[in-house]
């Protein structure tokens, strides 16, 4: 494997580089960001969808409960649909999915030190994140368009940091096998 990676160390790279460009423009153009990949989530909902509803017919002789299939498929195409015809509802609902989810997290978390205080040390630390994401997602609620304009911040940073470890990795790969064929030549 080495070898292989050694000798596309420059596919590696690129790699690292198109990272770094798409971290860059999302952390320049994150309402774009958000949009397409809210656009993204609506064409995977539209194709899951069909491919519930073929699935269903297809299997409807096997399987008493073919029907459920059925059911999900339009389900899926329809919120697939209304991503592509109001993207920013379909963004919105998203933030909200995920302050809920951070809060329901944080009360469950911070449920979980209070009754494991007396069984582990430093239950304090799970605490301590419930109280994170509690206030994440009450923060979140208060403030939906800061939570689309951070998705969008975190995605370009993390982008920027793994491409800028692939560009770091490629050229490393290259001074590796500069060494080794040279000395393999020498032998």
């Amino acid at each position: 494997m080495l070898t292989q990676l050694t000798r596309n160390w420059w596919a590696v790279a690129i790699r690292g580089l198109i990272a770094i460009t798409y971290g860059l423009m999302a952390l320049i153009w994150p309402g774009l960001t958000i949009e397409i990949l809210i656009m993204f989530f609506g064409a995977y909902m539209v194709t899951d969808g069909i491919f519930a509803i073929i699935a269903a017919f297809s299997n409807r002789t096997e399987h008493d409960n073919w029907w459920v299939l059925l059911l999900e498929g339009p389900l899926g195409i329809v919120a697939g649909l209304v991503t592509f015809f109001n993207p920013g509802l379909a963004t919105l609902v998203l933030v909200f999915i995920i302050s809920f989810w951070a809060i329901m997290t944080g009360v469950l978390e911070i449920v979980a030190a209070i009754r494991l205080r007396k069984e582990i040390q430093n239950e304090w630390l799970l605490a301590l994140s419930g109280v994170i994401s509690l206030a994440f997602g009450i923060l979140l609620l208060i403030f939906p368009a800061a939570g689309v304009l951070t998705i969008a911040w975190m995605i370009g940073w993390y982008a920027i940091l793994f491409g800028a470890m692939l560009l770091g990795l490629g050229f490393r790969l290259r001074q590796h096998g500069a060494h080794h064929t040279g000395t393999l030549a020498a032998i």
